[in-house]
């Protein structure tokens, strides 16, 4: 089982936005999970040229999902997903690990 699940919708956004950007064979999509927000931790996404040893690595279709070994304490487990709907549009990771969020979702405490 992989540390983290990618959805289908997840997958075909940053493959989009890769190829967007011109970045589709050479960059992955990294998340980290770092001190802050409302509930004490929060959610960084950000494309990355590069990729540790000590990475784990998920590939979803044509994109990777790259998660350091920090973080990956954090999101096992967790599923990325993409969402556009009428009240939300982002990413979005339900993460089993986390004990409470904020109210504005972009934090949580595990």
């Amino acid at each position: 089982m992989a540390l983290i699940q990618v959805t289908e919708s997840a997958a075909a956004r940053i493959k989009e936005l890769l190829d967007r950007e011109g970045k589709l064979g050479t960059h992955v999509l990294r998340i980290r999970v770092v001190g802050g927000g409302c509930s004490g931790l929060q959610y960084q996404m950000g494309f990355d040229d590069q990729v540790a040893p000590t990475d784990t690595v998920v590939e979803a279709g044509d994109v990777r999902v790259a998660v350091d070994e920090k973080s990956a304490v954090y999101l096992a487990g967790s599923t990325l997903d993409y969402v556009d709907t009428l009240m939300e549009t982002g990413f979005k990771i339900q993460n089993p690990n986390a004990t409470q969020t904020c109210g504005c979702g972009q934090s949580f405490g595990a």
